[in-house]
């Protein structure tokens, strides 16, 4: 199993492909990726249940992406893993790329939802969830989540469904950094307290800071061992996290950047150490 230092290393790699890929694009999300991109190292390389070389395995882990425009962190993560090359990353959003701007089940195995509108995973998840225990199976169903997609109504409804049928083998976490396209969350919809509005409608909580690696894991661990009621796993992220001109701004949630701005990023990130 893999230890903190690799996990870093990991996690780094993925913050490099996801300036590359988007780049390359000249369209896409850096913002999300670069700030969840521990939480897919720690997923893809300690929790997930899964096989690179069987994406359809039966009995493997299933991974919702409900903020689909954050895939780059998602492609980035699996390449690593061994599901595909990381060639294909520079195919990014291309016309014929099995890696389009949403993540879609026609395109690419491995995928467990295609994804496009917000607020709509977390319903996928529950249904999901509540398939694997008809059909007597013991495999959890993860659902990646944000924060700005709170301030639809369905993400509630979702919600209170989840609680009502007690499916404990739901884990939700959510990508809590305080933007969304048109901004702060709170200037456009304040959201506080989500701790306590997901405790009232039945849910398992916890909060973690979301680039503290053994903070992620724990987090994670805690929710696998929780039963009785699903859980949500609260991150504290940074949006661009690892690239200092893109941290906080919520003008790099969906913004490219150009070609010295890549070669900025990247220089910033050779200099991470694990």
């Amino acid at each position: 199993m893999a230890d903190t230092k690799e996990i870093k290393i990991f996690a780094n790699n993925i913050r490099k492909n996801v300036i590359k890929m988007v780049t390359a694009a000249k369209s896409g999300h850096p913002g999300g990726p670069l700030g969840l991109a521990d939480i897919y190292a720690v997923l893809y390389k300690k929790v997930l249940n899964h096989k690179p070389s069987d994406p359809d395995w039966e009995d493997r882990d299933r991974l919702i992406l409900s903020n689909g425009h954050v895939c780059a962190v998602r492609y980035a993560a699996m390449a690593q893993a061994g599901f595909f090359p990381e060639s294909e990353l520079l195919t990014f959003r291309n016309i014929n790329s099995k890696l389009q701007g949403h993540p879609s089940t026609r395109y690419l195995k491995g995928i467990e939802s295609s994804s496009g509108s917000l607020g709509q995973g977390l319903s996928v998840a529950v249904g999901i969830a509540l398939g694997a225990r008809l059909s007597k199976k013991d495999y959890k169903v993860y659902a990646c989540i944000s924060d700005g997609e709170c301030g639809e109504g369905m993400t509630w409804e979702a919600a209170q469904s989840a609680a009502h049928y007690k499916t404990d083998n739901l884990i939700a976490f959510m990508d809590k950094n305080g933007i969304q396209i048109d901004g702060f969350t709170k200037d456009v919809m304040n959201l506080e307290p989500l701790n306590k509005k997901f405790a009232a409608f039945g849910w398992n909580v916890l909060e973690a800071d979301g680039h503290n690696i053994d903070s992620i894991i724990s987090a994670f661990e805690k929710a696998k061992s929780h039963k009785g009621s699903p859980t949500i796993i609260l991150f504290e992220t940074v949006l661009g996290k690892g690239v200092s001109f893109m941290e906080n701004n919520p003008g790099w949630h969906g913004t490219p950047p150009n070609a010295e701005q890549e070669k900025k990023a990247l220089e910033e990130l050779e200099q991470v150490t694990a």
